[in-house]
């Protein structure tokens, strides 16, 4: 007999043992045993181990297996007066107790021709079973033996837990592909698709590769055992298999599970999270190109109705360039270009730092306000404040635009007053910004100012008071307002 004979022999012995055992087993678990009963199927469960201890001798040739399939025969013919016995005296269950007779039989065909050579007895087709919901969890077990899956059922069953049946591979990756599966009991040696074909599949599937697999089999060579552990199975039962270790190992992958499905929802949610911040950071970082960072950060924080139109007090501040326009008539656009972006890299960072807001760039010219959308407790004084550093940072950057030829310098006016804020433009191009007559004050006023020269209203010039030096320039008209407006100039910081 060759190694794969042998190997199919001792599996076809060990099912009807496993059928033995098994029934047994659930037999004496049954309510109002008698005690009479409870002798005899322990004495069945103990001559069908003996028959396990037996089935490696029975491979072998000359008097060895001789003596071995003596032996078994004595151990069958206890196990049929024992089952005959038990079916015509016991008041358990019929249909089990006819199973372990039809067990015993199934046993003693096998022995009584094993003489003749290699003995594979056709394995039962059952039917798939109807799903069972468990209050633990849903176990599918796979098997092509009916009364197998039957005795592997209704143990799981009496652990709380719910099965459905499969009787071979192909039906196992079909009921696979359908949610409620958290674990496989699965046979190895079946028609179609066996155990080995399974595990290949189920390995390099995504859908299903979570849901552990548990080997339980009658084959008991060390080499199939390491091909299915390599295959990717979670632990692998030998038939008839233990009700405690059954147990055991059930127990422990439905936990590996449990714990690997929290940490795969936890990682889905991380990284949704890690998603949609990087989407945020991609919306700031855009909008950053467009308004000052509190607006930004305030927008992609979900704060989207700061731009609505509203209502504010601010404080404007308007600059520009004395001598631009003469300038860029003589100019080459690329140095003009140059001049610009000179003197936006050096004033532009300094609004952000006082809290202002850009509302837009008119060439040589710029428009910021303060108290919108960010409430600042003295706009006023930042405004006044980044006047100063803007004159003088320019004032700088004069200097080397007249070592250029470049007669260029900065004015500036600030006023105070109300004014409509929010977003104005068309899908796709928005600007904030702010409306109303303190806008056109603020414009006027710069308007009417020397180069390196701060002219504010008498309302800035109260809320900054002794903090600056300034000189008072008494009241000027603009067209437009009714009432002249008192000016003074801002020289410095006290």
């Amino acid at each position: 007999m060759n190694p794969e004979e042998a190997r199919e022999l001792r599996h076809e012995l060990r099912t009807p043992v496993n059928h033995l055992i098994g029934y047994a087993e659930l037999l004496l678990e049954e309510d109002g045993v008698s005690e009479a009963d409870a002798q005899a199927l322990e004495a069945v469960r103990s001559h069908a181990r003996e028959v396990l201890e037996l089935v490696p001798g029975l491979v072998g040739d000359g008097a060895e297996g001789d003596n071995s399939v003596d032996q078994l025969l004595h151990q069958v013919e206890a196990l049929e007066g024992l089952s005959a016995g038990l079916l015509a005296t016991s008041a358990l269950p019929e249909a089990d107790l006819e199973r372990l007779a039809e067990a015993t039989a199934r046993l003693r065909g096998l022995v009584g021709r094993i003489a003749d050579g290699p003995v594979l007895v056709a394995r039962e087709a059952g039917v798939a079973a109807s799903p069972s919901p468990g209050q633990l969890a849903t176990i599918l077990v796979v098997d092509d033996d009916a009364t197998n899956r039957d005795v592997l059922s209704r143990r799981l069953h009496k652990l709380g837990y719910g099965t459905e049946e499969a009787r071979d591979g192909l039906e196992a990756l079909e009921r696979l592909a359908l949610p409620g599966i958290d674990l496989v009991l699965l046979d190895v040696m079946m028609p179609r698709l066996d155990g080995f074909a399974v595990l290949e599949r189920h390995r390099i599937d995504p859908t299903i590769r979570h849901i552990p697999v548990i080997m339980i089999s009658a084959l008991d060579d060390m080499a199939s055992i390491v091909r299915c552990i390599a295959a990717g199975a979670e632990d692998y039962l030998p038939k008839p298999f233990d009700p405690v270790l059954l147990k055991a190992r059930v127990e422990a992958c439905l936990e590996k599970k449990r714990l690997a499905d929290e940490l795969r929802d936890l990682n889905q949610h991380l990284a949704a999270r890690v998603d949609e911040k990087v989407r945020e950071v991609e919306r700031l970082n855009t909008l950053r190109r467009f308004v000052s960072p509190q607006l930004a950060e305030a927008i992609a924080s979900g704060a989207a109705s700061i731009l609505d139109s509203h209502r504010r007090e601010i404080t404007v501040l308007f600059c520009d360039l004395r001598g631009f326009t003469s300038f860029a008539e003589r100019a080459e656009p690329e140095e003009v270009m140059a001049v610009l972006r000179e003197f936006h890299h050096a004033i532009g960072p300094m609004i952000f730092e006082h809290h202002g807001t850009i509302a837009q760039f008119t060439g040589d010219g710029l428009l910021a306000f303060f108290n919108d959308p960010v409430q600042l407790d003295e706009p006023s004084w930042e405004a006044v404040q980044l006047a100063i550093r803007m004159r003088d940072r320019t004032h700088d950057l004069s200097a080397q635009w007249r070592a250029r030829g470049h007669e260029l310098t900065l004015g500036i006016g600030i006023a105070v007053g109300f004014a409509t804020c929010g977003e104005i433009g068309f899908e796709g191009r928005t600007e904030y910004t702010a409306i109303g007559t303190v806008v056109n004050l603020a414009a006027r006023i710069c308007g009417i100012a020397n180069g390196d020269q701060i002219l504010v209203t008498n309302r800035v010039q109260s809320a900054v008071e002794s903090r600056v030096v300034a000189n008072a320039l008494g009241d000027h008209d603009f067209k437009g307002l009714s009432r002249p407006v008192p000016l003074f100039e801002v020289l410095s910081l006290s």
